[in-house]
């Protein structure tokens, strides 16, 4: 049995990308342990190397670091505020990263995006994709959804055809790297 990491990159309690993170990581296979992280659980100082150096890394930063570490593979879905990440998914990577160089752990990536707008945080996934693949281990397969009022249905997943065929293909690219790893 593998374990899934779940991580909806926002703070909010009705995050549309925790439902995403959630429900990807739920299709991986039944056989696998879903944990879902709350970013709200890990809320933490604003990162600065100031106050790294006053007070060390927070408790909170090792605690999310440990739940990466303990996982075999991770599902980010990715919120997108004003063009980027949330505020509170990146003081946790900033802090994770003074941990260990290795950020993620060398740990399968599903990343994701999705918005109520068309673009479906398309922006903020490119900059992700393109930040967390750099020398990394493996291929990080990824994905937007696109108005997901519209596309998405919490009893049905992705309602629209094309859009889930994308989104399947995508998965299974996952999966393979999952057993490979």
């Amino acid at each position: 049995m593998k374990r899934i990491l779940a991580i909806g990159a926002s703070s909010s309690s009705n995050s549309i990308n925790k439902e995403f993170a959630s429900y990807a990581a739920n299709l991986v296979s039944l056989k696998n342990e879903v944990i879902e992280l709350d970013l709200r659980q890990y809320e933490m100082p604003i990162y600065s190397e100031d106050l790294q150096n006053l007070s060390g890394i927070p408790k909170k930063a090792f605690d999310f670091k440990s739940e990466i570490s303990n996982s075999d593979a991770l599902v980010i879905s990715l919120a997108e505020h004003n063009g980027s990440y949330t505020a509170a998914f990146k003081n946790i990577y900033d802090w994770i990263s003074v941990i260990e160089a290795d950020v993620w752990c060398s740990k399968p990536i599903l990343l994701l995006s999705t918005s109520t707008g068309a673009r479906g945080g398309k922006t903020v996934l490119d900059t992700a994709h393109s930040r967390f693949s750099r020398n990394y281990k493996f291929k990080i397969p990824f994905f937007s959804l696109p108005n997901f009022n519209n596309n998405f249905d919490s009893a049905e997943g992705i309602i629209d055809i094309r859009l889930n065929q994308d989104f399947q293909a995508v998965l299974i690219d996952f999966e393979n790297i999952i057993n490979e790893s």
